[in-house]
């Protein structure tokens, strides 16, 4: 399910040195925020530098909390923000509304932005174009561990629903993956492929960050 963008540009005041600097135009993209090792404080800023971002809304569950005036029960969103070019993000949020939820999820993913390294790692294919993963990557969150491994051009996305929109999201068009766990959990699922897709660029120098 597609969502529209929670976070506006508009009347935004920035709070943090790097907002200041990308709303001054000293930064202009987000290659940059990488390269110098900047912590992302503000969702703005990654709205500033993605314009293109796209959001998906992965799970919304319902969530009780036992207090000593009784149960009290909230809504829990997962949301996942990708450019499909090779940037995803991943955020839960939770609220007594479904619609507050879901914009701090998607305001947290937004903070949690990371690159995702893209490659051509199949041996049946060897085209040299960034359409899979550049090898084979393992994530794990919970119980829950999935193995993504590199697939030739055309193969498509040979994984779960949730799998398939994270990937996308990140840019991915072709793999195979193996999940093993409590896989129909579905948040711990999706925080694991998303630990995948950040070690892909784990045992690379910040000057590979530049395509």
């Amino acid at each position: 399910m597609s969502i529209e963008k929670s976070s506006s540009l508009e009347g935004w005041i920035p709070r943090t040195r790097l907002g200041k600097l990308v709303q001054e135009g000293k930064i202009t993209s987000i290659e940059e925020v990488f390269m110098e090792g900047y912590s992302i404080r503000e969702p703005q800023i990654v709205d500033a530098l993605l314009p293109d971002l796209q959001e998906e809304v992965i799970n919304i569950s319902l969530v009780q909390k036992q207090t000593d005036a009784g149960e009290r029960s909230r809504f829990k969103a997962i949301v996942a923000v990708g450019n499909r070019d090779g940037y995803i993000g991943l955020g839960s949020g939770k609220a007594s509304q479904v619609r507050t939820a879901i914009e701090k999820a998607a305001a947290a993913a937004r903070l949690n932005i990371v690159p995702v390294r893209r490659g051509c790692g199949s041996w049946e294919c060897g085209c040299g174009k960034p359409h899979s993963v550049p090898f084979r990557v393992e994530g794990k969150c919970g119980s829950v561990r999935i193995v993504v491994i590199p697939g030739p051009r055309g193969l498509g996305l040979v994984a779960s629903e949730v799998a398939k929109v994270i990937l996308g999201l990140a840019g991915i068009h072709d793999c195979w993956t193996r999940s093993y766990g409590s896989t129909r959990t579905i948040p711990s699922f999706a925080f694991a492929v998303f630990d995948a897709l950040k070690k892909t660029y784990a045992l690379v120098t910040p000057t590979d960050w530049v395509r």
